[in-house]
């Protein structure tokens, strides 16, 4: 038996939210993006873009060090996991599973929603869905939008996710951005759609209010720019003042300082590339100080 499933089996679900530092009244969601850096949207964009087919895979590596760091802390997670790697890394995707995560769905090949018809996506994260699930035996309940690209013309992917037997989303970041974002969209979890007796939950990504504006304290970019002691002032602001739940995401090539760097615009390059040298560290503080779990048992679904 390896450290990473000793210690997870040692400290199961209860015992993780046991003696972790910082306040106690709330539990958080911490969720990571299993997605390649080649992935990334801005990667595609780049002058000479990486594809699959040409690069080195770089996701199963760094996947283990955010495993074992997590086995460190006794924290259990979501993994929104792409069908493109695990079709790649499928004892991956069963490792993350069988230490007690949750995996959810993060559509087949990062295709933005946006750039997809209803039918086009419905197949799509029905590819993805089915894949997951016979990876792991376990029903997939959770979707999350390659770069959040479920926007207010899009809401008929809602339709679709709950078709499809998604119980939440976690689609939406409710900040200003020029590439993504719904800066009045609710800030904490709520039924976003319904049918009959079913209905799809949206746990949006972390916010918290400063000066009339929603400050992002949720993750990815944003947290490899802000200082730490922001991020870690805000969510425990958000905790113990409002008394709710933060989503928390990151990506694991956000760990990756070796990451590989195409020919890109200077802008591009400094969105994917600053704080890559201190992510890791940062996450570690951030868990020690705040309490963490899966997306499912912070909404409490069954």
């Amino acid at each position: 038996m390896d450290s990473i499933t000793q210690s997870t089996q040692q400290n199961g679900p209860a015992q993780q939210l046991n003696g972790l530092n910082g306040l106690k009244t709330v539990i958080n969601a911490m969720s990571v993006d299993v997605e390649e850096y080649y992935h990334a949207t801005i990667f595609k964009e780049a002058t000479t873009p990486l594809r699959g087919g040409t690069v080195e895979s770089r996701v199963e590596g760094c996947v283990d060090r955010i495993l074992r760091l997590f086995a460190e802390q006794h924290i259990l997670a979501t993994f929104f996991v792409l069908g493109e790697v695990a079709v790649a890394h499928p004892l991956m995707v069963k490792r993350i599973s069988q230490l007690g995560h949750e995996v959810a769905c993060h559509g087949y090949d990062h295709e933005l929603v946006s750039r997809q018809s209803p039918r086009e996506f419905r197949a799509n994260v029905s590819r993805a869905k089915s894949l997951l699930e016979e990876l792991i035996g376990q029903p997939v309940i959770g979707y999350r939008a390659p770069s959040f690209s479920i926007g207010p013309t899009e809401r008929w992917a809602y339709d679709v996710l709950l078709d499809e037997g998604f119980r939440y989303d976690s689609s939406i970041y409710p900040v200003l951005h020029d590439r993504y974002g719904q800066r009045n969209a609710p800030r904490f979890p709520y039924e976003i759609q319904r049918n009959g007796s079913g209905g799809v939950i949206e746990f949006p990504i972390g916010t918290t209010r400063l000066l009339g504006m929603n400050l992002p304290i949720g993750g990815g970019g944003w947290f490899r720019l802000l200082p730490l002691p922001v991020v870690r002032w805000g969510i425990q602001r958000v905790n113990a003042f409002e008394g709710k739940a933060v989503m928390f995401y990151f990506h694991p090539w956000e760990l990756d300082v070796d990451l590989p760097i195409p020919p890109m615009l200077w802008h591009q390059r400094f969105r994917l590339y600053v704080g890559l040298a201190r992510t890791e560290a940062k996450i570690k503080s951030l868990i020690l100080d705040v309490r963490f779990t899966t997306v499912r048992c912070v909404l409490g679904i069954e």
